[in-house]
This record gives C-alpha cells, structure tokens and sequence, in this order.
C-alpha cells in the first residue's frame, strides 16, 4: 500500500479596518444599499485617479511586523490583469514582485509556519445570483475596499492544522487591531492549495486551489474532501490536474471551476498612476510600536504572572482590549483568578446580550475591581454582585454608591436569617421532601429561595446550615 504526504499553502485575505476604500474616499464600511458606496475611482471610469490609503498601509505594515516579516523598503502597486464581472476595471491593483513584507512566520502548536509575504491590493465586487433565476447582479460597494493577501509557505501538513493556522491567525490580526475577522461579513476569506504525493517521491505533487470557504470548519472539510479526492486519483494511476474548485458547503464536495492560472497569465506591470511607496525606518518603528506584546507572548505570562489556566488565559488574549482590559482591573485589585473568573461569566455574557464590546464597556476595570473586593471581602454576597454588575452597566454608577442606594450589604444576623428559612421552608414542602429522599440538588433550591427573599444578600453558607439543621430537627 502506497504512503502519501499531504501538502497544504493557504493564501487569506483580510479586509482591513480603514474607514474609506484603497485607493479612494468611499467608505470601507460593510453593507448600505448596493452601490451606494461608490464612485469614478472605485468604478474603474476613464480618467478617474486613485490615492493609496495611508492607514491601509499602516496597517498592512503592522501585520507584516506581527507575522516576523522583512519589510521591504521599497513597495511597488502593479495592475493584475484578468476579467472578471465583478471587477469593473478589468484589472486590480496589486503588488507582485514588491510586497510589504516577506519571509515571515507564524508559529502553531510550536511548529512555525512560513509566510512567503504579505501584500497590499483592492477587494473586487459582489455578484449576487440568487436575486433572479434570468441575471446575476454586481454589488460594487466591496469593490476596492482595503484587501490584504497573507501567502503561506507549503509547510501545512494536514487539513486539522491548516485550520489551526487559520484560527491562530485570525486571533492574531483581531489582536493586533488591523481587521474585524468576520468570516460571515467576508472580511477573513481563505484560498489553500493542496496536493498529494507519494512519500517517495522527491517533487511535490500538481496542486489544487479551493476556493468559497467561509468558515474555520469548512476549510478542514474541503481539505479533508480533496485530500481523499487526490489520494483517489494517484491510487488508480490517473494524473491530477492543476485547476481551480468550488467548496459546495451544502454537497460537503468540492466542483471544478477553471484551470488554474499561472503568474504570467496576469500579465503584471508597474501601475503607471501610483508613485512606488517607501517604507521608512521610522515607520517600521511605530508600527512595532503599535504591535506591542503579541497575543502568544501575553499569555504564556499571564499564564506565569496571575497563575492563570491555559484556557483562562487564551480567552483574557484574544483581544488586546479584554486583555487590557484585565490588566487594568488587577491593578486595582490583586484578585487575577477571581477577576477573571467575573470577566468571563459574567462581564462577557452582558456585552454579549448588550451587542457591546470591552472597548467601549460602561463597566471601568476599577469598577469590576471593586466589585470583586467586595464579594471577596464578604461584605456583599456573589449574588449581589452580579446585581451591582448590571447597575453599573445599565448608569456607569461607582459600585460601592449602588451598594449604599440599595443597602446591599450582606445579611450575617442569624435571627434574621432563621424567620426566612423558616418561610422558605413553609412555603416549598416538595423540596423538603425531596432532600429527605436524599436529593441533594433540593438544598441549592432551598437556598436559592432564601436568596431571593432577601434580594440576593443573605450569607448563602449561613443560609444552608440553618435549612439542613431545621429539616433535620423538625423531623
């Protein structure tokens, strides 16, 4: 039985976070009418001009810095010729033979995956075909939108790790601020390139580029499908073709689309309306500047730091401002577990219901801070706390004024404690029952009600106690 390696190349596109287009004003951002966010430049009309984005720029140079790129000095724009419908110019602006950035990596699960370079170039319009079964209709608003194409090495070795790359990746540029990521909105878009050959062949094999993959788990899939697909065609003596497929998500299959273009069927050169773009030494210097501590390192101290768990501290990384975000309340707090453990629960699933981000979070990390003091210190209970969470969402209100409004200090007195058990034990016979049967879970409900009588500050271990002693004694 033949032995066969697989090798895998991805090439990503990542819209950029720029408020207008590439190469001029229309805004960048995602939606609004169709074509409605157009104009001569983006349209490709004779005698229109266009202007680099210098924030595009800054931002492609940030991620050439992130993915241990050499930056080159010296960056040319060259026109790729080829027609598409949805490519109102017939060619797209691009760079060739002078990306930003080359000869980088990115390293997953301990193993570095070469970037053979990080270019700059325009998005190209939208074709929307299930609008009418007679026509296609194009959407320009995409078109010319900031695009940056990040190529890897053929270092990939199976379809589970590509898909690794891809999600280190995306945490990576969500990290470095530089794009959204949003795979549903097309702003991280995967293109791989794989192929198959025998073990004992010393040449790589004819590769396949698949392409219309829109998750993480769609990439595995159709890797995984071509991968087979490949295997299929060598074991019975037949010959791959180098071509261009479809992902059908539907069918879980790939489809043949076009044979697979070579570099000279583009026909590149210079493009003669944009000077060359030089890279200063200063620039590159603000731009490591703007990286800072990247998303691997950071976790790897919090991890040594604050004693957090390998998960806690991917999550805490994910995004520059959480992790800020996290940093800043310890400050205020020397509590990382316990901060982390409210972020997590409880802060993350209020922006979340909120539509929020920690970015703009009416919640300050002193805030939090101090609302872990206090349930840590005893003085008001976790319940309460989540309490004071909400209001200090809902009016930005200081923590320890809310307690004070709401009289929210804990209930330690136990005579005042027994007259509630003992309603709460009046009034839930069942559970009674139930944890006489030896249902344990029935206390946590005894407990709970207790909790609600009092608004959530009635010391829950004193609480308990005084229900398990009353069951037990009125028995």
């Amino acid at each position: 039985m033949n032995a066969y390696q697989t090798v895998i190349g991805l090439e990503v596109h990542v819209e950029l976070l720029t408020d207008s287009k590439m190469f001029c004003s229309c805004s960048a951002e995602f939606g609004g009418e169709p074509n409605s966010h157009v104009c001569p430049v983006c349209l490709g009309l004779p005698g229109s001009l266009p202007v680099v984005n210098k924030k595009a720029l800054e931002l492609g140079l940030r991620t050439a810095i992130a993915l241990n790129c050499q930056v080159s000095p010296l960056s040319i724009f060259v026109r790729k010729s080829y027609f598409y419908p949805d490519l109102p110019k017939n060619f797209q602006i691009s760079q060739y033979r002078n990306p930003l950035g080359v000869q980088g990596w990115l390293e997953v699960d301990g193993r570095k995956i070469g970037i053979t370079r990080v270019h700059m170039e325009e998005d190209t319009g939208k074709l929307l075909h299930e609008l009418s079964e007679e026509f296609s209709f194009i959407d320009f608003n995409r078109s010319g939108v900031p695009l940056m194409e990040i190529v890897t090495e053929p270092d990939i070795h199976n379809p589970e790790e590509a898909e690794k790359f891809l999600m280190e990746l995306h945490r990576l540029l969500r990290y470095i601020e530089v794009s959204d990521c949003n795979m549903e909105e097309g702003s991280l878009r995967c293109d791989a390139n794989i192929s198959v050959k025998k073990l004992s062949d010393t040449h790589l094999g004819t590769k396949v580029e698949v392409k219309n993959m829109n998750s993480f788990k769609s990439v595995r899939k159709a890797l995984h499908y071509e991968e087979t697909r490949l295997r299929g065609i060598l074991e019975s003596g037949g010959t791959v073709e180098q071509e261009t497929r479809l992902w059908d998500d539907g069918r879980e299959a790939t489809e043949g689309m076009r044979t697979k273009e070579e570099a000279h069927d583009y026909r590149y050169f210079p493009e003669p309306d944009l000077p060359p773009v030089f890279i200063e030494p200063q620039a590159v210097d603000e731009a490591r500047k703007m990286v800072g501590e990247l998303p691997g390192v950071r976790q790897a101290r919090f991890r040594n730091q604050f004693g957090l768990s390998p998960y806690d501290a991917s999550v805490l990384t994910a995004e520059k401002a959480l992790a800020d975000y996290f940093e800043r309340a310890c400050e205020f707090c020397n509590k990382p577990k316990q901060i982390s453990n409210w972020i997590q629960t409880n802060l993350l699933g209020i922006l979340k219901e909120k539509g929020g981000s920690v970015s703009d979070c009416p919640v300050l990390p002193e805030h939090l801070a101090s609302i872990v003091e206090f349930v840590e210190s005893g003085r008001i209970t976790a319940t309460a706390g989540k309490i004071v969470l909400a209001e200090v969402f809902a009016t930005g209100k200081n923590p320890e004024r809310i307690i004070s409004e709401r009289n929210l200090i804990r209930i330690d007195d136990v005579s005042e404690l027994e007259r509630v058990v003992t309603e709460v034990i009046k009034e839930n016979q069942q559970a009674v029952m139930d944890f006489r049967q030896g249902k344990e879970r029935a206390i946590g409900f005894l407990v709970g009600m207790a909790m609600k009588k009092t608004g959530g500050k009635a010391n829950p271990n004193i609480v308990k106690d005084l229900i398990i002693n009353a069951i037990k004694n009125s028995r």
